[in-house]
């Protein structure tokens, strides 16, 4: 039978270490919590030595240990918490036991501010608001939802379960991104090699031809000797106005440019758009399915959108609700929603469950996006492709036309 060490932590916080003969892990975790104990951490006694290999906590060990808090490191705060406060341990001795735990200097010193202001009295969320810049106001907003109810390891559960399907989202368009980028990256440095070093070594071949050779060989020898001559200065060029674009589309000048001009894009524009609205709508159904007041909901969900060409049009929403405006018919005003928007949040308002129908129309939202980018990219990548072919088969054509034109006054 297998042995297994484990990591558990008791009602006062304290956390203990063992070892257990059992036959499976879920043995080792049932042991533990009928000794009114909340696991941390089971694995292998044989793999420990070769390091972590499970576990609650098998995904910490990844992550870098230096360096600010970070997204990653504020979901795994909020999953742990959820654990330990469900096993029933009171929430200042499951901070003590993430501060035992936490193997980044930043997250314990964080931990150990959250603890102290806990301690001294706060609730959890005006702990959590005197770092606002951090956790932001939607999940600071869950976190007084949940003392409100008192669920606070219910509510914990949805925030993370909404962080993780945010960071799904965010990571399935960037990896959407990820070959495109590669791949026009290859096709510049494809022609950069062409024009920079295959095609200068027929300038000796071409040198007393001048004009007698044909024009798309003489543009093709042009760029080539501009290469091989100015070739470094060319790259510092293309560096230095990438990294001044990029600081600029940083700026608020530049944020606002590019955020006007992105929905208007073809293709990309429309996804860009039920991205954002994805966002808001994630937001504003968790937020209501937690009890938060309509009107902090939709303020809160409206800041979670980054462009601020949709980001106006819904900040209507709120003021026209606190009139008496009804939330479809302020959904109409912002003529942002399509029609299956506004009726799934007619149904949802006539039954009294707009928040769930807010999560079912960010499902059907996050699915068209997905839908989209496979779109894109099947159109996208061949695109490149082709480019790519065209323009190396145009410099190899060029010159094969000036080797047929010395042929041709040979003759």
């Amino acid at each position: 039978m297998p042995e297994f060490s484990w990591r558990a932590a008791q009602a006062d916080g304290q956390l203990v270490e063992g070892r257990l003969e059992a036959a499976a892990a879920d043995a080792v975790l049932r042991h533990l919590r009928e000794r009114g104990l909340t696991p941390i951490k089971v694995e292998d006694a044989l793999a420990q030595a070769a390091g972590p290999a499970g576990g609650l906590r098998g995904t910490r060990g990844n992550r870098a240990l230096r360096g600010p808090v970070n997204r990653a490191d504020v979901l795994a705060f909020t999953s742990e918490l959820s654990i330990m406060l469900r096993a029933g341990l009171a929430l200042d001795n499951a901070l003590r036991v993430l501060i035992e735990m936490s193997a980044k200097p930043s997250v314990k010193t964080l931990l150990e501010g959250v603890l102290e202001d806990v301690k001294g009295g706060a609730p959890f969320s005006r702990a959590l608001t005197a770092r606002r810049e951090l956790f932001g106001d939607f999940y600071i907003n869950m976190v007084r939802s949940g003392e409100a109810s008192g669920q606070m390891s219910q509510v914990l559960e949805r925030l993370v379960e909404h962080m993780n399907r945010l960071r799904a989202l965010r990571e399935s368009v960037i990896s959407a991104t990820l070959y495109p980028a590669i791949l026009l990256g290859v096709a510049v440095l494809s022609l950069v090699g062409m024009l920079g070093f295959v095609v200068p070594q027929f300038e000796k071949l071409f040198k007393d031809m001048g004009d007698a050779l044909p024009l798309p060989t003489r543009i093709v020898m042009s760029l080539g000797h501009g290469f091989k001559a100015h070739g470094l200065m060319l790259a510092i060029a293309a560096l230095l106005i990438g990294w001044v674009g990029w600081r600029w589309l940083r700026s608020p000048a530049g944020r606002g440019w590019w955020q006007n001009r992105a929905l208007r894009l073809p293709v990309v524009g429309a996804l860009l758009y039920k991205y954002e609205l994805t966002l808001f709508t994630r937001s504003l159904g968790t937020l209501l399915g937690n009890g938060v007041p309509l009107l902090t909901a939709l303020h809160i969900a409206t800041e979670t959108v980054g462009n601020a060409n949709l980001r106006g049009p819904l900040a209507t929403m709120g003021p026209q609700v606190k009139e008496g405006t009804r939330m479809v018919r302020a959904m109409e005003n912002t003529r942002v929603f399509e029609p299956l928007a506004v009726n799934l949040v007619r149904v949802g308002e006539e039954t009294g469950r707009i928040g769930p129908m807010m999560l079912e129309l960010s499902s059907v939202l996050d699915r068209e996006v997905e839908t989209g980018i496979k779109r894109a990219l099947t159109l996208l990548e061949p695109v490149l492709i082709l480019l790519l072919g065209v323009l190396i088969a145009a410099i190899i054509v060029s010159i094969l036309l000036g080797i047929l034109s010395i042929n041709d006054l040979a003759g």
